[in-house]
């Protein structure tokens, strides 16, 4: 998860990262690489698009936060009017057991593709 669609961080970093190691991923027994943002559904198509992201990825938009809420990973950026959104995070389900879960509390290192990959 990512804390907003076409932001620097997220953009630039975290999504290519696991873009570019969606393969070696599912080599490592990961059948589903979906990306989840607090963002509406057309930002997260339009982003994906944007970013060339085919095959190798969900887009799944949070729209209303309700699953970040649920998660207990809500992050308030009102201050930067950016409102509520999720903070950032990786995880591995396994038929809906969370296996692993990675939160970042500042950059993207600790939930990246090569921290995960790491851990697989």
């Amino acid at each position: 998860s990512v804390p907003g669609a076409f932001t620097p961080t997220c953009s630039n970093e975290h999504l290519p990262g696991f873009k570019s190691k969606s393969s070696a991923l599912k080599e490592k027994g990961i059948d589903t690489i979906a990306c989840m943002a607090v963002n509406d559904v057309f930002v997260m198509d339009a982003w994906g698009k944007e970013r060339g992201v085919k095959d190798e990825m969900l887009m799944l938009a949070d729209g209303n936060g309700e699953y970040t809420k649920a998660l207990g990973l809500e992050l308030d950026v009102t201050k930067f009017g950016l409102g509520m959104r999720g903070q950032r995070f990786s995880m591995v389900v396994n038929d809906g057991v969370v296996e692993q879960l990675n939160i970042d509390p500042e950059g993207f290192q600790l939930s990246s593709a090569e921290c995960m990959l790491n851990q697989l």
